[in-house]
């Protein structure tokens, strides 16, 4: 199989979805696929724009400057891959148009996965303006009508709302993200070794990500604890709106802010906390709940989207999706009383074999279609 992969972000970037899709390719290439993936580079990153992993796996780099420039302007580079593969894989939201005019103008065809699908509940989200928030709801509908050939949803909760949103059930397939254990299961929580007890939240700067709660819940509570938040750098509007909402909640001296940690340091913090705060409006999945079980955290949850499938161990669920819930929550992690269920695991191995059974069946119905 010759197959092109048109991604907004891949490695050396960090992250869950990064790490799935680096792991993907490199194992399609030593089963000997041809393999080519098209990414955005900023500016600043010091990377190859050409680069080879594996000699059938390919990386080409294109500095777009921005994502939405890469969202309308990278199907340029698309195309002329595209000629010379099978079929193309992209993901929401961002690599999904260029991935398909691409595609369409070669008559490849194109599978997508969907890391979450908000629908109207784009607009019960905080931060952005109703024109904003509009024009991403507009965005994520135009997506849905495309006719790619396959979506995939990375949970049972993402492949039920593409139904909902109108995708045809032959069209869905289900594949959970996956986690590379070894990576987490050595950095398991020891002995508390907190002098007072520590909340931590650590993601994205997301507008669904549940900050706004997350404050609001912490300023609430009024027993002693300490809140440590790990977070990118960017949106830098996103961050000023974090600090100002700490310091309006009087939460400064209870509260450290972490940017842009290593990824061992990253573990070590997670490990050494009492419970990982998880606020959001929704998840797709959630590598911050897998990642955090994993390791023997405990972990406080809206519950929302995909977190009652990912969510296990010892847990919380917050009763009701407000400041006031995590308060109430955040107060039975202080006296120990947390839930406690079987623990769940979503191994990459099974990710990424699940991925290659997917390829293998497409690349046979394209073969028989040109008999």
């Amino acid at each position: 199989m010759k197959i092109l992969f048109v991604l907004e972000n891949y490695y050396p970037k960090i992250g869950g979805v990064e790490t799935l899709f680096k792991d993907l390719t490199q194992s399609l290439a030593k089963q000997g696929h041809s393999i080519t993936v098209l990414t955005n580079m900023s500016p600043s990153d010091k990377l190859k724009a050409n680069e080879n992993y594996h000699p059938n796996l390919q990386v080409i780099r294109k500095t777009f400057f921005n994502r939405y420039l890469f969202t309308f302007l990278a199907w340029i580079p698309a195309f002329f891959l595209a000629r010379k593969h099978d079929f193309i894989h992209t993901t929401s939201y961002n690599a999904g148009l260029p991935a398909y005019i691409a595609g369409f103008l070669t008559r490849k065809k194109v599978i997508i996965t969907f890391h979450e699908v908000w629908g109207n509940m784009w607009f019960d989200l905080p931060h952005f303006g109703k024109l904003s928030l509009y024009l991403h709801y507009l965005f994520e509908q135009l997506l849905l009508k495309l006719n790619f050939y396959k979506f995939i949803g990375v949970s049972q909760f993402t492949a039920d709302r593409l139904a909902i949103n109108g995708i045809k059930t032959e069209k869905i397939e289900m594949i959970y993200n996956g986690l590379d254990y070894k990576e987490f299961e050595s950095s398991r929580k020891k002995l508390k070794n907190n002098d007072k007890f520590t909340f931590l939240y650590y993601g994205r700067l997301g507008i669904s990500k549940g900050l706004d709660i997350l404050i609001e819940g912490a300023g609430i509570l009024q027993e002693d604890f300490y809140l440590n938040i790990i977070v990118p750098l960017n949106p830098a509007s996103l961050l000023d709106d974090l600090k100002d909402r700490i310091k309006k909640n009087g939460l400064e001296h209870k509260t450290s802010l972490f940017h842009e940690l290593s990824f061992t340091s990253l573990k070590e913090k997670v490990s050494s906390a009492d419970a990982v705060i998880i606020p959001s409006y929704s998840e797709g999945f959630c590598f911050t709940a897998a990642e955090s079980v994993a390791m023997g955290v405990p972990v406080i949850s809206s519950g929302n989207g995909a977190l009652a499938e990912v969510v296990s161990g010892k847990h919380l669920i917050m009763k009701t999706f407000s400041g006031k819930g995590l308060a109430d929550s955040m107060d039975l992690a202080l006296k120990g009383k947390f839930e406690i269920s079987d623990i769940k695991k979503f191994p990459l191995t099974e990710s990424v074999n699940n991925y290659i059974k997917l390829y293998t069946k497409i690349d046979r119905s394209l073969k028989q279609k040109t008999v």
